[in-house]
């Protein structure tokens, strides 16, 4: 038994034995191992404080290249900036040393004529004098010679310089009214050619109906649908009429007013490009391109104002100059007409220094009411007046639109100017256009009206319809009645025809005397 205990023992001593070893080797081990892992780490992080401050010493690298650029690039362009100041500024300093020479020519110029005047008053006043001497001698000889009282000679002597001065004047007034009437037509004819040499306008005519090209017949029946649905319904939603005849390819949109046009054309464009044709589709189409032409009406207007140099005009005005691009008057487009005026009748204002703002405003708005005469009744005029007194302009460009076609007589320089330059836009060769069978139809009336008025021998248009030259009987028509032959038939033609800017009426009489010497 004490045997067994001793073996027991000896069992439990050995595997404590072990286990201890075990222990103290396993720990061996693990410490170890982790300091295997703390060198690794280690190794591992200086690798990475090594890479990272390569990364970071390249990026300064770089960095430091690029600002070095970038000054280079900002030094260069600075350089730049300076020379051109600088090479504006010796031209101000030319142009200002230029601007000082002529002044001092002027000036100079001025100073001669002063010295000039003071000698011509210098002999003004000694001729006065000379003329005092004179009449006191001629009052003393003729109270001696005549026996006439003093008071009675003076009154004599008056009367014959009264009746002498009165000639002399009236020779003199004549005179001067002919020099001035042709002066001032040589000076207006100078600032008007001016005005159009210095307007460089494209006058190409324009079309007033749309023409939508299709991409081959087949869309034809595609457009107008199952039993004319499609058609009906773009005609209905659009307010157009859509022609489809037998031209190829093509499908004619009309419409007197020219913005419902545009959106009907834009609306079969989009149709035709998604290829999807129904009703819906028509609807969906129809209020994207009104959107489309409603922002670029919007856009028109403002750019309009931008180039014309107008500002402050109010959104609703600046919306109707927009609908103006949409709009032609014998093939003219109303924008580019009116954009013209402004800038003739700002040219015209400056050469006479009349206020040129007011005028290019005024020329810009003078044919507004044509954005709404296909809307609202009355004339374009009428239509221009309301609305630019409905958003505040003021009291001058209203009646420059009041008068610009005489309606109104034009009280103001601007008034007159806008007059002037919308005939000049407007007559211009290649500025307007009708076909031939109007044009022929427009001569033949105007002959025939000069005709029908008593005394009239014969009539000729000439000038492409801008001057009738009338012939008339000088035993039936004389000198005053004339006058009043020529109001009338320019009273009728106004009545009865419709022409583009104005038609002058020249009348002839002529009187022979023929005699034969045998």
């Amino acid at each position: 038994m004490v045997k067994i205990s001793i073996v027991i023992i000896a069992v439990v001593a050995s595997a404590v034995v072990f286990g201890v070893l075990g222990f103290v080797i396993g720990g061996l081990y693990r410490k170890k191992v982790a300091e295997a892992k703390i060198g690794s780490a280690n190794e591992e992080a200086l690798r990475i404080v090594n890479q990272a401050v390569q990364t970071a010493e390249s990026k300064k690298k770089e960095s430091i290249l690029e600002a070095k650029d970038e000054i280079h690039k900002l030094r260069s362009e600075a350089d730049k900036e300076i020379r051109e100041r600088r090479a504006e500024v010796q031209r101000q300093e030319k142009r200002i040393d230029q601007k000082e020479e002529a002044l001092d020519k002027r000036s100079a110029n001025i100073e001669k004529k002063e010295e000039a005047l003071s000698e011509k008053l210098k002999l003004a006043d000694e001729k006065a004098e000379e003329l005092d001497r004179l009449k006191r001698s001629q009052l003393e000889i003729l109270e001696k010679v005549s026996g006439y009282t003093k008071e009675q000679a003076k009154a004599l002597l008056l009367q014959e310089l009264e009746e002498s001065l009165t000639h002399e004047k009236a020779v003199r007034v004549m005179d001067f009214e002919q020099k001035t009437r042709d002066e001032s037509e040589a000076i207006a004819r100078e600032i008007i050619t001016t005005a159009i040499q210095r307007c460089a306008a494209d006058h190409a005519a324009e079309a007033t109906v749309s023409v939508v090209n299709l991409p081959n017949d087949e869309m034809k029946g595609r457009i107008i649908g199952r039993e004319g649905r499609n058609i009906r319904t773009l005609e209905q939603i659009t307010g157009v009429d859509l022609i489809i005849d037998d031209t190829p390819e093509a499908i004619t949109v009309s419409s007197f007013d020219p913005v419902r046009r545009e959106i009907a054309r834009l609306t079969l464009e989009k149709l035709i490009q998604d290829g999807r044709i129904h009703p819906t589709r028509i609807e969906e189409m129809y209020a994207k391109a009104t959107r489309e032409v409603e922002q670029t009406i919007k856009q028109t207007g403002d750019r309009a104002a931008i180039d014309a140099g107008v500002n402050n005009i109010d959104p609703e005005l600046k919306k109707l100059l927009g609908k103006l691009r949409y709009r032609t008057s014998y093939g003219q487009n109303v924008l580019n007409h009116s954009l013209e005026v402004s800038y003739i009748a700002g040219l015209m204002a400056a050469e006479l220094g009349a206020d040129v703002k007011t005028a290019k405003r005024a020329g810009l708005l003078h044919d507004i009411g044509k954005a709404l005469d296909h809307e609202i009744e009355g004339t374009h005029i009428e239509l221009g007046v309301e609305y630019a007194k409905k958003y505040k302009e003021n009291d001058a460009v209203v009646h420059a639109i009041a008068a610009h076609h005489g309606d109104v007589e034009a009280k103001t320089v601007v008034a007159v100017l806008v007059q002037a330059a919308d005939a000049i836009s407007a007559s211009r060769p290649g500025a307007r256009r009708e076909n031939i069978q109007n044009y022929i139809k427009r001569l033949e009336k105007l002959e025939e009206i000069a005709s029908s008025f008593e005394g009239v021998e014969k009539s000729f248009a000439i000038q492409a319809g801008r001057e009738v030259r009338i012939m008339v009987d000088p035993v039936a028509v004389s000198d005053e009645k004339m006058v009043l032959v020529a109001r009338d038939i320019a009273k009728k033609i106004e009545e009865e025809l419709e022409y583009p800017g104005q038609i002058k009426v020249n009348i002839v009489r002529e009187n022979r005397a023929i005699d034969f010497a045998k």
